[in-house]
């Protein structure tokens, strides 16, 4: 509060003999209510919060008034006890001060005022007499018609606006059960229509309930001061003593009183005035500023948040295959997901976010769903978002946070930079960039090169830098092969000539002499190239880059392919067609590994001769239906078969160590497979949705 707001404290010191010469410099009364609503009509958990502090007042100031209330009336019934009369009226005056009022605030006048009345009723207490019409004109009347005008007032329009907030959240819930069916247009369009009355509606009706608590804040002032006002001059008129008891400096301060009083009443009626010109205003928009969704076709993402708060629907499950959505208001608060039901005072933990990721999904016919799944890879919540943009604001902040990007000095500067990185190194085609041309493999392969494709790596290796394993800014490949129906369009009616060095299975006549051939269900993720083969952290670190940039471009398709492990090379076939869409010779398959923690990621490790005399190096990273490491297991198991082939005591060794079909001719890596391993006949062509 500014200097020139600040109560004259000589009145309560007794220093001053003209006490509140400045008391028309009044203090506004709070309006944070009225500016929030003013600017946002969603009724959040801090608008509601500050609600119920004007509601705590305006409960409080009802009490007081029914006190106060009864002392008037002891006061005007009260002709032969007049002096104990006024004495628990000068109490009653003084207990204002004592009330707490939650925006007592700014009060400070009248607590200085009431407190200098009540002196004034001290001294005249022992003059009162029969003051019936003058009291009951002056005094009481101004009071009742306080407590049953404006107090009733707020209290109907409190009914009021609960009722519009109940029918609010009733269309909300209806337009949230919305299908995604174009049939249903009709249904969607009414639905819309009533969501955005229900909106107006709760709108109108709050924006009256505000302004009615905020005006209640002057009215009270007027109804705590206006009495006493008439009362003081009933006494003045009334007693014969009057003119001796009430003083030229007294008349002084019952003129200020009355001044601040008008003042306080203008500033009300401006207040009024401009609340009417705003309802005016609101009720000019047109529907669609309450319309969700409006802009779905192509919203303003925002995809640099840190965090992010808003309404979802969280979905509940009841039973074995029933579920119940909820409609909550969500936030976040550092690295955790946050929820806050209504009444509550503050949020409670719902998720931690650190190292988890986040997708879209399709949930029981509902639009806008994403889940959250924790590190260890876990299904976690799935929550509902209202638009199309709020979909993916959620998902790109979750996603930043997991990164744990809150944690730097500047996080809002690192998640731009991060964002503008990943889209300079994601770079998705749909073929492969360079024809692979009868690619060699390299004959000098070192010992060291053979121990490190050992699926454990040792212990004792220096992890490097990621800038000494891929290079900055690197190309991601996020669908290296065709989809089957591109190439039977591409070559339908001829003999197929596939320029991405694509073969039909009969060009492979080796998988028939193979000793291992084994097959697994695999999904594409990504490839690129790498700076070094010589330790399986390059795959680790392709891992983590391929998976972040799919999650920040929202990127979840991946065909579905089968990844054949023979003694000789690793072909991709297509599960519709058999038609094998990439192979790679395993002596060219330098290194691979099962990821870490997510044991169903697998990558490897591929160096091939470029036109230019040099050698490349890329890692192809899959996601298989079983555990990688059984992948890795046939690779190596490969590999060993083709350095003991050179040796036919060590390659009978090998084989009297591992089982063989009934044949005896292909190697067995389970008895059992896990469902869908090696079945080629199983979903086939099938596209997951991440």
């Amino acid at each position: 509060m500014t200097k020139d707001m600040e109560p004259d404290c000589s009145i309560l010191s007794g220093k001053n003999d003209t006490p509140l010469q400045d008391v028309q410099d009044c203090r506004k009364p709070d309006r944070w209510l009225t500016a929030v609503m003013m600017k946002c009509w969603v009724t959040t958990p801090q608008t509601r919060s500050l609600l119920s502090v004007f509601e705590e007042d305006a409960g409080t100031l009802t009490d007081y008034t029914n006190q106060l209330l009864q002392a008037m009336q002891r006061v005007y019934g009260a002709q032969n006890e007049m002096c104990l009369a006024t004495q628990q009226l000068s109490k009653q005056l003084l207990a204002y001060e004592e009330q707490n009022f939650a925006l007592g605030k700014g009060d400070e006048e009248v607590i200085s005022t009431l407190h200098y009345f009540s002196k004034v009723v001290d001294e005249l207490n022992v003059l009162h007499t029969e003051l019936a019409k003058q009291l009951a004109d002056t005094m009481v009347l101004p009071i009742i018609r306080f407590r049953e005008k404006d107090l009733t007032e707020v209290s109907t329009l409190k009914d009021l606006f609960g009722l519009a907030s109940s029918e609010h959240d009733l269309s909300m819930a209806k337009y949230s059960r919305l299908p995604k069916k174009k049939e249903n247009e009709k249904v969607k369009t009414e639905i819309v229509k009533e969501v955005a009355a229900a909106r107006r509606k709760q709108h109108l009706s709050s924006l009256q309930y505000y302004c009615a608590l905020n005006a209640l804040q002057y009215r009270k002032r007027v109804a705590m001061m206006e009495p006493m006002l008439g009362f003081a001059h009933g006494q003045i008129n009334f007693f014969k003593k009057g003119a001796e008891m009430f003083s030229q400096s007294m008349d002084s301060f019952l003129s200020s009183v009355a001044d601040m009083v008008q003042s306080i009443q203008v500033e009300l009626e401006a207040e009024a005035e401009e609340m009417r010109a705003s309802q005016q205003e609101l009720l000019s928009l047109e529907e669609a500023v309450y319309t969700p969704d409006l802009d779905a076709a192509a919203p303003q993402i925002n995809r640099n948040l840190i965090q992010k708060a808003g309404y979802l629907n969280l979905r509940n499950k009841t039973g074995l295959v029933t579920t119940t959505w909820e409609r909550l208001y969500f936030f976040t608060q550092g690295g955790n997901l946050m929820c806050q039901p209504r009444g509550a005072v503050a949020g409670g933990l719902i998720q931690d976010l650190d190292n988890c990721s986040v997708m879209a999904v399709d949930c029981e016919d509902r639009r806008y769903c994403f889940q959250i799944t924790t590190p260890n890879g876990r299904a976690g919540i799935i929550l509902q978002a209202e638009s199309r943009k709020e979909n993916e604001e959620w998902i790109c902040a979750i996603n930043n946070i997991s990164r744990q990007i809150y944690l730097t000095d500047n996080p809002e500067a690192v998640a731009i930079k991060l964002n503008q990185t990943a889209l300079q190194a994601v770079t998705p085609i749909t073929s492969f960039a360079k024809k692979q041309e009868s690619p060699c493999p390299s004959q000098n392969m070192k010992s060291s090169e053979v121990e490190n494709d050992k699926i454990v790596p040792k212990a004792a290796v220096i992890i490097p830098e990621a800038e000494q394993l891929i290079a900055p800014g690197t190309p991601i490949q996020f669908d290296i092969v065709l989809p089957a129906t591109e190439f039977l369009d591409q070559n339908r009616g001829s003999r197929r000539i596939n320029p991405f060095g694509e073969t039909e299975d009969e060009t492979f006549p080796e998988t028939e002499d193979s000793l291992l051939q084994q097959m697994f269900i695999v999904r594409f993720l990504g490839s690129m190239a790498v700076k070094t083969d010589n330790t399986t952290e390059v795959i680790y670190e392709a891992m983590r880059q391929v998976l972040a940039a799919r999650a920040i471009h929202n990127i979840f398709r991946m065909t579905e392919s089968h990844l054949m492990v023979t003694s000789q090379a690793l072909r991709l076939i297509d599960p519709q067609t058999q038609v094998t869409r990439a192979n790679f010779e395993l002596t060219s398959v330098t290194q691979f590994a099962a990821h870490q923690e997510n044991k169903r990621l697998v990558g490897f490790v591929v160096r091939m001769p470029e036109s230019t005399g040099g050698e490349s190096l890329s890692t192809y990273v899959f996601e298989s239906n079983s555990e990688g490491e059984k992948i890795c297991y046939a690779i190596n198991l490969g590999k060993e078969i083709i350095e003991v082939q050179k040796d036919p005591e060590a390659l009978a060794q090998l084989m009297l160590s591992i089982p063989l079909t009934n044949d005896g001719k292909y190697v067995l890596l389970n008895d059992q497979p896990d469902d869908n391993d090696g079945s080629p006949s199983e979903n086939r062509g099938a596209e997951s949705e991440a």
